[in-house]
């Protein structure tokens, strides 16, 4: 028994001594990057300087690929049936790893299959409203819209984004009833509010900036649970109705089973690159905080926020897809 005892820890030693030296020789070919979202999106100006700084970190090229589709459980779905060797990384958002999984079936579970290497950014949607409607304050907005049942109508850019389901955690947590109109992209959603045919709308801080600064809408609040750095004048939703957040972050996640240093080498570089003053500059003019979670405490948001959207999933019954 003792001899066998001590086979085991000698094949177990040297399993773990063949997986280090594994990944100090990571990487010795380009890495994959699968971004879920389409070419040119707000997903573009955080995942493009990250690749770039990751390159030059790694002396390996990584390459952006785009793998959109189904709010980005498709891209999602490719990293978690993966090899967990770190030639394949996903640049994540809350829509395929805490929002889809609660409101649809997807083939993949977010805690099981992925492992978690950092949130990178924390991304506000903001409110906003036509210049006629007389409302500057959540509150005025919520006020309007009693007095209108069902009437008050909101943009988004498709059902089951964040962008939609603020809306519904809007007239859930301020109790009115709210009609949402979903649209494919931002654009038509701002050109039909600029139109007079919805009253408002959450939108992605960089598809709502220009409007707001020309004065073509009214931004009211923010969707985070703190004041954005961009925007620190604009209160938050929470400051009305405590407890509202909608974070539309990014960040970085693996396939299970990833080797421990090749996810801290990456965590390690990814810091350094976003203290960059270039890219944290840039960051604060698309409207992102600037986040870098350890590993951990990523681990920790992803399971609040699975906790937060499954009981609005519960709480309205949507089913999406």
């Amino acid at each position: 028994m003792l001899h066998i005892t001590r086979r085991a820890a000698l094949a177990s030693a040297a399993a773990l001594t063949a997986t280090g030296a594994r990944a100090q020789a990571w990487p010795t070919r380009p890495v994959r990057l699968i971004n879920p979202w389409t070419p040119g999106g707000p997903a573009d100006t955080v995942a493009r300087p990250l690749a770039n700084k990751l390159s030059e970190a790694l002396g390996q090229p990584v390459v952006i690929e785009n793998r959109p589709g189904a709010n980005g459980t498709i891209g999602a779905n490719v990293v978690a049936r993966a090899a967990p060797d770190g030639y394949t990384l996903f640049f994540s958002h809350v829509g395929p790893i805490a929002i889809s999984p609660k409101f649809s079936t997807v083939p993949y579970d977010p805690q099981k299959d992925l492992a978690p290497i950092t949130q990178l950014v924390s991304g506000p949607i903001v409110l906003l409203v036509r210049p006629d409607i007389p409302a500057h304050s959540v509150s005025e907005l919520l006020a309007l819209a009693r007095a209108n049942p069902g009437e008050y109508s909101y943009g988004s850019v498709g059902p089951g984004s964040t962008t939609h389901l603020a809306g519904e955690m809007l007239a859930l947590m301020g109790h009115v009833q709210l009609l949402h109109v979903p649209y494919q992209g931002a654009a038509p959603v701002v050109t039909d509010l600029l139109g007079g045919r919805l009253h408002f709308a959450f939108l992605n801080f960089s598809g709502a900036l220009a409007q707001v600064q020309a004065g073509g809408l009214r931004a009211i609040a923010v969707s985070t649970e703190r004041r954005v750095s961009a925007l620190p004048d604009l209160p938050t939703v929470a400051e009305t109705l405590p407890g509202f957040e909608v974070n539309s972050w990014y960040g970085l996640m693996a396939p299970a089973g990833t080797p421990r240093p090749i996810i801290e080498r990456v965590y390690e570089e990814s810091v350094a690159a976003f203290r960059a003053p270039e890219i944290a500059t840039g960051m604060r003019s698309q409207g992102f905080d600037t986040v870098l979670s350890t590993p951990e405490q990523y681990a920790d948001r992803i399971a609040a926020d699975l906790a937060r959207w499954g009981e609005l999933a519960r709480a309205t019954g949507i089913r999406i897809g």
